[in-house]
């Protein structure tokens, strides 16, 4: 195998789990957070600030695959 087609295999492996994970721990967060929101509407200013935080912090992990791809197809 060509050491550049090794390269874009692994950007692609990189890209792909890196945006898997954090899609499916927001899809979990919006659920149970629809879900808290309708067991109390009154604590949902509460829930939906948290959802929003933990939704932020579950896509930089994306935007951190994305960084280590693009370091991977530029720098070496």
């Amino acid at each position: 195998m060509d050491a550049e087609v090794a390269k874009f295999i692994t950007i692609a492996v990189v890209m792909g789990l890196g945006t898997i994970a954090p899609a499916i721990a927001i899809g979990k967060i919006g659920s149970n957070g629809a879900e808290a929101i309708g067991r109390n509407p009154e604590a949902a200013p509460k829930v939906q600030t948290a959802m929003i935080l933990a939704i932020a912090f579950a896509e930089a992990i994306a935007i951190y695959a994305l960084v280590v791809s693009l370091i991977l197809k530029f720098v070496s």
